[in-house]
């Protein structure tokens, strides 16, 4: 029986043909964009998209050109959630099992976008509310302008706070109390109350924050981006350890990161004063 290589599985993604959001790749394919495009609507979900956007990022595992991917939407807008009438008006007639179909597969695109190896970096203008909220809350990185609004707005169709894992993330990025109320009253946060309480890593103008979040992307394909991955992995792990173990598992994942030729090509580079050019290997 002929064996297997890592390298069997692996594929490329910079031609991916997306059907239901616009994917485009920088030329060499280490930085990919999606651009939900639907703007008229304020680009929001609907059942096919959410599928397709799940299966993309369980794709992009085994992906092996891509290093960082941007989320963005089109217009002056992120994603205004799921469609009203694409999505909500459907729910209302189905069965329990066909609605626990349904979150189980929301909730799988908020387990692909963090299981992904890529930093994830959300570009938000404009109105960032409830499911699309959530795909903000995945993403590694949110940059976000000063009039972009977020919203978990479940509370006002009468569901629970508790959807696609705002209950577990929401808190852990800006604490407790802030997320209890944002998820109980669905209100708007503010940009300035987002940068604040650490949901935003930056604000900017709006006509420039799709080229940061691009520039932002492309620096860390740029650099040790296996490392990156290693760093992601051990961030959504180390949320289920105890110190001892969150202590063991990075000495574990920081000896894998010092056998790669990247270290030892950083290294070099800086005997030589010169600038490491990173491999991921």
């Amino acid at each position: 029986m002929a064996e297997l290589s890592m390298h069997d599985h692996k594929q490329s993604y910079r031609r991916y043909q997306a059907s239901h959001f616009r994917w485009s790749c920088s030329d060499d394919g280490h930085v990919a964009v999606i651009t939900l495009n639907r703007p008229d609507k304020k680009n929001p979900l609907t059942f096919d998209s959410y599928a397709e956007l799940r299966d993309l990022f369980r794709g992009l595992c085994y992906a092996n050109d891509i290093r960082s991917v941007v989320i963005t939407g089109e217009g002056a807008n992120y994603c205004s959630g799921g469609d009203v009438f694409e999505i909500i008006e459907p729910l209302t007639r189905m069965s329990m099992p066909e609605l626990l179909d349904f979150t189980r597969m929301t909730g799988d695109l908020v387990k692909a976008i963090r299981r992904a190896p890529q930093p994830v970096i959300s570009a938000i203008p404009g109105i960032c509310a409830g499911a699309g909220a959530m795909l903000a809350l995945a993403s590694d990185f949110r940059l976000g302008t000063p009039d972009t609004k977020t919203a978990f707005l479940f509370s006002r169709v009468g569901l629970s706070g508790a959807d696609m894992g705002a209950c577990g993330l929401l808190p852990r990025l800006i604490g407790q109390g802030r997320a209890t109320e944002l998820l109980m009253t669905g209100r708007v946060m503010t940009a300035e109350e987002g940068l604040a309480w650490g949901f935003y890593n930056s604000l900017h103008p709006v006509n420039e924050v799709l080229q940061r979040a691009e520039g932002l992307a492309r620096s860390l394909a740029e650099g040790p981006w296996f490392a990156h991955t290693v760093t992601k992995t051990m961030l959504n792990q180390e949320w289920a350890m105890g110190i001892e173990e969150m202590i063991d598992a990075e000495a574990q994942a920081q000896a894998v990161c010092m056998m790669t030729r990247d270290f030892r090509r950083a290294f070099d580079a800086f005997a030589a004063k010169q600038k490491p050019r990173f491999e991921g290997n």
